[in-house]
């Protein structure tokens, strides 16, 4: 007989991945009690411009500017909050979504666009972006992406 026990243990999720999925349970609940479209709309973005407003300073900061610029580049997409992160949805799908570097305790910001987004190119192409500052052109060019990902 083998004395060797094997055991095998399930993949365990990190404080700061369940606390996401807390959020975005919360989330789905507050979104249900809201009334009307107009009324779920400006929650969410007040929602979204209060999350911000808590970031530490280097994320709230690139937060900011990636909100302006979205909201300046598709005044279609809907903010919402999103496993407690700033996005920006059409027809209630996220298309794309600000990750604060503090989130998951990353070294850097990310701009990540989800499948919604038709930023499709050849076979391959990005999905996410590091972000640790944003220039004018940094902007310029999150502005072409986000009009992209929406057409």
């Amino acid at each position: 007989m083998n004395d060797v026990q094997t055991t095998t243990t399930a993949p365990k999720f990190t404080e700061e991945e369940r606390a996401a999925m807390k959020e975005r349970s919360q989330e789905l609940k507050a979104s249900a009690r809201r009334g009307s479209r107009a009324d779920k709309a400006a929650q969410e973005e007040a929602a979204v411009l209060e999350k911000i407003a808590e970031m530490q300073d280097g994320d709230r900061v690139l937060a900011e500017r990636v909100h302006a610029v979205v909201r300046a580049a598709a005044p279609e997409l809907a903010p919402k909050l999103w496993y407690g992160m700033p996005s920006y949805a059409r027809n209630g799908k996220v298309v794309c979504f600000f990750q604060s570097a503090a989130k998951f305790k990353a070294r850097y910001a990310t701009l990540g666009f989800n499948d919604e987004a038709r930023l499709d190119e050849g076979s391959m192409w990005p999905t996410a972006f590091a972000l640790r500052e944003l220039t004018a052109a940094d902007e310029a060019l999150i502005g072409e992406l986000v009009k992209r990902a929406v057409s």
